[in-house]
């Protein structure tokens, strides 16, 4: 497989077309959707054939060294490799930085152990619950800032050093580069998923029906040390604690929409009613089939922006959305990676001739975060595809 461009780009001339097109979707005046390519620090490490820094995902979580080298390996190649919608080529002023525990923060912030496995398997975390249930009750609200356990207090030491490293004049290729802002702390993966993270998935759908009264406890507890941990960050970074909000719960996807009202809709509302101004418009991320939630949660919180997963239905979805909300959809990650520039082509084309491109708010995305070991020529043809279908009619 090939995961080096081979094509020469001109990236004045992208970045140029790119700002373009950018200003007229601002002013609802783009001539065809913007097509994005979004990926993680997954692309760099679980691909042996890019991942030249020695480091593994367990050298990730824990030294700031690895968080360092990894993110500015990948966002080179990112950058000079994976063509879309987006600024490429060496940055114009500088590289910056995050501190990224992927998907585990939520539930590790809560006292889960983290559990790593191969160099190129993502950790994940140990369901504290799963076997013990009881502990629950014995359970204080955690410190607001650093929860249960070491991990934030880990995760505050690799902070401190990345920010040491780069205080002291860290370049990457000639470019300065510049300290993470804030921890993922200030947001999280979902109170349900979070839920079946520390509890166990088959244990805590079972406590739904079988124990409601211990289900709706670990809900409490888990949102209102959500919210004062969000509140703590968002305090300490000096991030506004209410206006438009970004949500995500992929877990939901699972439930019905009579599962999701009685049991999870009361705990989205507590955190939306701290974080959310109703009178901004708020996004929301769900992974997997959660179609049949969007309509509900479009008029329940003044959600404008989705992020799909697979399977969608974009013509159905945009019918019943109308054409005031922006949907991020696209053909399915395992056929980005998998698939002939064909067969990429021909799915491109029947998502945008489904009726979603109706009120010219559609992002084509590969739905909706790249595989690794996804050649780059599929990605080119991804893009191609995306401008040549994804025209708006006149």
């Amino acid at each position: 497989m090939n995961y080096l461009l081979e094509d020469k780009i001109d990236f004045a001339r992208h970045n140029a077309a790119v700002r373009e097109l950018m200003a007229a979707c601002a002013n609802q005046t783009h001539e065809r959707a913007p097509v994005i390519v979004g990926g993680s620090i997954r692309n760099l490490l679980s691909n042996p054939e890019l991942n030249h820094t020695g480091y593994s995902f367990k050298d990730f979580f824990t030294k700031a060294e690895a968080q360092v080298e990894c993110q500015l390996e990948y966002q080179r190649y990112v950058r000079h490799n994976i063509v879309c919608d987006r600024e490429m080529g060496p940055p114009e002023k500088e590289w910056q930085l995050t501190l990224d525990f992927q998907n585990s923060h939520d539930q590790a912030w809560f006292g889960c152990p983290m559990l790593y496995f191969g160099d190129g398997d993502v950790p994940d975390t140990e369901e504290l619950l799963k076997d013990n249930p009881s502990q629950l009750h014995d359970w204080e609200d955690p410190d607001p800032f650093f929860g249960r356990g070491d991990f934030m207090r880990k995760a505050m030491d690799i902070y401190e050093r990345m920010r040491e490293l780069c205080d002291k004049g860290y370049e990457f290729h000639g470019k300065p580069v510049r300290p993470p802002h804030a921890f993922q702390a200030q947001g999280g993966d979902g109170v349900f998923t979070l839920a079946l993270k520390i509890r166990g998935t088959v244990e805590c759908m079972c406590d739904m029906y079988e124990n409601p009264e211990y289900f709706h406890q670990l809900m409490d507890y888990l949102t209102r040390n959500t919210i004062r941990r969000m509140m703590r960050h968002r305090e300490w970074a000096g991030t506004p604690q209410r206006g438009a909000f970004f949500y995500a719960d992929d877990s939901i996807a699972m439930l019905s929409q009579e599962q999701f009202k009685e049991f999870v809709l009361p705990y989205w509302k507590r955190i939306f009613a701290e974080f959310h101004d109703p009178r901004e418009p708020s996004s929301i991320h769900l992974c997997g089939d959660a179609t049949h939630h969007f309509k509900f949660l479009a008029d329940t919180f003044n959600v404008k922006t989705f992020d799909t997963g697979f399977p969608v239905d974009h013509g159905k979805l945009r019918k019943e959305l109308g054409p005031d909300v922006h949907i991020n959809g696209g053909p399915t990650i395992m056929l980005v990676k998998d698939g002939t520039p064909e067969q990429i082509e021909r799915e491109v084309a029947r998502v945008c001739s489904s009726g979603v491109l109706e009120g010219k708010r559609f992002t084509l995305i590969a739905a909706n975060n790249l595989a690794p070991c996804t050649p780059v020529r599929n990605i080119q043809a991804l893009y191609e595809a995306g401008k040549k279908h994804g025209r708006f009619q006149r």
